[in-house]
């Protein structure tokens, strides 16, 4: 397959935001109820509410947003009339119907499903109204992990693999695979520490990838993604198959940290924030930057150091405060699932997502690198670079200084493949 270009876009301002809902960064209100006095309906998984409630004091959008909204659905009756389901029941109907969340239409595979990110994942995407099938892969323990979440009564079927033996079909007609399998990291290792064990992982799952759904998404969250995104990558090369806009490193736990910790640090309401995170996933290579975040903040020097700092180590906080008994894998595993509802969105035809991501990258000399990005049908659409545009003097030097530890990451990685080239695929 033939690698096409992504576009690199610089524009003064990101599309349009919308009121955000659920994981997905500024999701799509799927319904609108003006005067309902219940902010939410109902729920019905991941993408948060088919009601939203205009008028209400938490209301996501202001009063001025609401008389903006009523007049854009109802153009002949103006802004500044007061409209409710009991004047304008057939209208109401007829918009709510046309907001309702497609049906379930996608199938998503989980490789390392019984692990410790794996499970809370899959109960996530199990909650999406976009998936028809989830397929679970481990090498053990799988099946209990499978049994469990089959009760539970989202419309998406739940079928379990276990070994390589069942790998393919585990693989076969899926759109979004998910990769945590791996080790998890221990008080004092380093995600450099877990090259060795995952690196092999990660290359051979992604060979039955390229073997049975070369089309798919591929989201690695495997660490040193760092390292195990360009491994990815040269294997799907040997293959045949790369198509640079569908592998992502998913980087979104250091954008979900950065916006709860500005929110927390700045009084700001969380569901406003949005703090970009650029460079790589481990260390000093995550650098947000907090210039760019929305709602408009300012950070004093203080703040930006240990804003930076926190983030950048805030795995190393997790695996600390569990003291041996694992990593950050809750926060991870919404992390990934906000990133896999962003990504069924966008399969799904919505044109309004972006999202930070580890991908192949011309923004900088460096091959591969993390930023904000727009997701189509066809993978990554667009690379943004207006984040990168007036960067503070403090931003500007930890971009440098983060590019030698990348530049090295990303070199393991490739380097691991070339000297251990891919197995055909009768020898796996």
């Amino acid at each position: 397959m033939a690698s096409a270009a992504m576009t690199t876009v610089s524009t003064g301002s990101i599309a349009s935001y919308h009121a955000q809902a659920g994981l997905g960064t500024k999701s799509k209100p799927l319904g609108v109820n003006f005067g309902n006095k219940c902010c939410f309906k109902a729920f019905s998984g991941l993408k948060a509410a088919l009601s939203i409630n205009m008028e209400a004091e938490t209301s996501f959008l202001g009063k001025e947003s609401t008389f903006a909204l009523q007049a854009s659905l109802f153009p002949k009756l103006g802004a500044s009339q007061k409209i409710t389901n009991q004047l304008q029941p057939h209208a109401f109907q007829k918009i709510t119907n046309q907001l309702q969340p497609h049906a379930s239409t996608f199938k998503v595979a989980i490789l390392g499903a019984a692990g410790g990110i794996g499970q809370p994942l899959a109960l996530l995407i199990k909650m999406s109204p976009l998936v028809s099938a989830l397929h679970l892969y481990d090498i053990a323990n799988v099946k209990g992990v499978a049994a469990d979440l089959s009760h539970c009564n989202t419309p998406s079927q739940v079928l379990d693999f276990t070994g390589p033996q069942e790998l393919a079909n585990c693989l076969k007609g899926v759109d979004v695979v998910v990769i945590p399998a791996g080790v998890p990291r221990k008080p004092g290792m380093t995600r450099d520490d877990l090259f060795n064990i995952n690196a092999n992982i990660v290359k051979t799952l992604v060979q039955a990838v390229a073997d049975n759904c070369p089309d798919a998404f591929i989201h690695i969250i495997s660490n040193p993604v760092n390292s195990t995104v360009p491994i990815a990558a040269e294997v799907l090369k040997q293959k045949g198959v790369y198509n640079p806009k569908k592998l992502f490193g998913v980087t979104t736990l250091d954008v979900v940290r950065a916006n709860t910790f500005v929110a927390q640090k700045k009084n700001l309401k969380l569901i406003d924030v949005d703090v970009p995170v650029v460079g790589g996933h481990a260390g000093i290579t995550i650098l947000p930057l907090l210039s760019k975040t929305r709602p408009s903040t300012t950070f004093n020097d203080k703040e930006v150091e240990e804003l930076t700092v926190r983030i950048q180590n805030a795995g190393t906080e997790v695996v600390e405060a569990k003291a041996g008994a694992g990593s950050a894998t809750l926060s991870m595993a919404y992390a990934a699932a906000r990133f896999v509802e962003s990504s069924l969105r966008a399969l799904d035809g919505d044109g309004d997502v972006y999202e930070c991501t580890f991908i192949q990258s011309d923004l900088t000399e460096l091959p591969f690198f993390a930023s904000r990005v727009k997701l189509g049908k066809e993978g990554v659409e667009a690379v943004l670079s207006v984040d990168f545009q007036g960067l503070t003097e403090y931003e500007e030097k930890a971009l440098e200084a983060l590019k030698p530890e990348l530049k090295a990451s990303i070199e393991k990685g490739v380097a691991f493949v070339q000297k251990h080239p891919v197995a055909s695929a009768s020898a796996l």
